[in-house]
């Protein structure tokens, strides 16, 4: 603990403390998935179709490009002022999202969501490993986990049915009881205490990061949609986006107190954890796009079956997050990591091995495999990082976890779906002629009428070899992400010493 910083760390403010860091991450957690299923009735009162994407796409961009920043300012102000800033500002953006007027406020309103979200992802898992030793985080990051799983299987049932029922803009003020009530916990049980310093603010590093960000985030969501890969408008802010870059490692390498100091990236434990999370990011784009449009078209079962299917990974997720800890305490961080991919790989070359047509049972069972791996995965490599730095730098290491893994993900939209789409188009070169040329939506033309039987066969066979493409991507991803665990050097748990952050 840092010399100017102290915590009430009694046992029972502790659980409630916990209670509050749950509701907080609820909060982010579950805007991620209620959205989804209100937006059909959103563009029909707002309008503006084609922008939709952007709803989703904002609030990723906005909570990804400031985590950096956000971690940053909790090693210079303490968690709980930035904690308590960010519920706010994603407070104030739910109630403004709910009072838009048309699609582009609603976007404007999401951004605003998602800079308090940034805060959220950046802080809670660090006060997680603020209050709780090394061997009690495996534990908490389970709890912690298990609100995602939750939020994966009652998010879209909660909005679909707000929507219907009520009002689609019950879907964004559901937020503010909710949030009244983890800012009234966080303000009465967590007390910390800072002996006030005069901080070092890097504002020419943190504009930098941020534009840097923002626009590789840009170029990832609307590459090949908004423009093509390979035309003038993706290289020229490619360029741009590389001399940006160039321009911010050579900032922040000059800087003091930069938000993203260099040692996070010359330490060999750090920087490869942070490319494996980045995989795992990667890596779980996979299913989460397009396992659902494979068990409505492939297997022929409805929107909420395929729902579960993909939801029943959060049953592994938490269990083996929460039960990490028994085994990185006895065998190491690095080691527990390489099994949980090793968990995923067996979880993605099942998929390829399953028979067709693939048992629903079996696709269950492979994703509780692929939730187990990932908990084994994702838990040991936070909770080595932050064991391996005081206090002060414990909220840049957990927010560049956190930022690696948002990076993966959006990077895996790109990836997977480029990789799908490619293998469809191939398939689609010798499809029957009462196929369309050009299929926007895949469910709605294979459950079309005017499609006989055998070209909805012809469809079910071309969905298949391109998820086996998918699957075959991943594996070679999940390959590199052990390659990564493998460099990373081995470290016991019960190993206290520190890293040198020195410059």
């Amino acid at each position: 603990m840092s010399d100017n910083y102290s915590l009430d760390n009694r046992p029972q403010r502790r659980s409630l403390i916990l209670a509050a860091l749950m509701l907080t991450m609820m909060l982010a957690a579950m805007d991620s998935t209620i959205v989804s299923t209100a937006i059909p009735h959103i563009v029909s009162e707002l309008g503006g179709f084609t922008k939709f994407s952007w709803v989703f796409s904002i609030y990723l961009l906005s909570q990804t490009v400031t985590i950096p920043l956000y971690g940053k300012l909790t090693d210079l102000f303490g968690r709980k002022k930035i904690l308590i800033f960010g519920i706010n500002v994603f407070l104030i953006g739910s109630a403004a999202s709910a009072a838009s007027w048309n699609i582009e406020s609603l976007i404007l309103f999401r951004g605003m969501q998602g800079l308090g979200a940034g805060s959220i992802m950046a802080t809670v898992n660090t006060i997680a490993g603020d209050i709780y030793t090394v061997e009690e985080r495996a534990k908490i990051q389970g709890y912690l986990s298990s609100i995602w799983g939750i939020s994966a299987i009652v998010g879209p049932a909660l909005g679909g049915a707000l929507a219907e029922y009520v009002n689609w803009r019950w879907i964004f003020l559901i937020n503010l009881p909710i949030g009244a009530l983890s800012i009234y916990f966080i303000t009465t049980f967590f007390k910390e205490k800072i002996v006030p310093v005069k901080p070092v603010i890097d504002y020419k590093g943190a504009v930098l990061i941020l534009i840097t960000l923002a626009l590789l985030f840009i170029y990832l969501l609307e590459g090949g949609q908004a423009w093509a890969w390979i035309s003038f408008q993706s290289f020229a802010l490619l360029i741009t986006i590389l001399l940006l870059t160039i321009w911010t490692v050579s900032t922040e390498r000059k800087t003091a107190d930069a938000i993203m100091p260099g040692w996070l990236w010359r330490n060999k434990t750090l920087a490869f954890t942070n490319l494996a999370m980045a995989g795992m990011g990667i890596v779980m784009m996979g299913p989460e796009t397009f396992l659902p449009t494979f068990a409505q078209t492939s297997l022929g079962i409805g929107t909420i079956a395929s729902g579960f299917i993909l939801a029943s990974m959060s049953l592994g997720w938490p269990t083996s997050s929460a039960l990490s800890g028994k085994l990185y305490m006895r065998i190491g961080f690095r080691d527990t990591s390489i099994i949980g991919a090793v968990f995923v790989l067996l979880a993605f070359a099942g998929f390829l091995f399953i028979p067709r047509p693939q048992p629903v049972y079996l696709l269950v069972t492979d994703q509780v495999l692929l939730g187990a791996g990932f908990g084994l995965l994702s838990t040991p490599s936070l909770v080595g990082i932050q064991s391996m730095v005081a206090w002060q730098q414990r909220g840049v290491v957990t927010s560049a976890n956190m930022f690696s893994r948002n990076l993966g993900q959006s990077l895996g939209a790109a990836i997977i779906g480029a990789i799908f789409n490619n293998s469809f188009l191939h398939q689609m070169k010798s499809k029957p002629s009462d196929i369309p040329d050009s299929i926007k939506d895949i469910i709605g033309t294979f459950h079309s009428s005017d499609l006989v039987e055998s070209s909805k066969e012809f469809l079910r066979g071309a969905i298949n070899i391109s998820m086996q493409n998918v699957y075959l991507g991943l594996v070679f991803f999940t390959l590199l992400i052990i390659l990564c665990l493998y460099i990373v050097p081995q470290r016991s748990a019960k190993d206290k010493t520190l890293i040198d952050t020195g410059r």
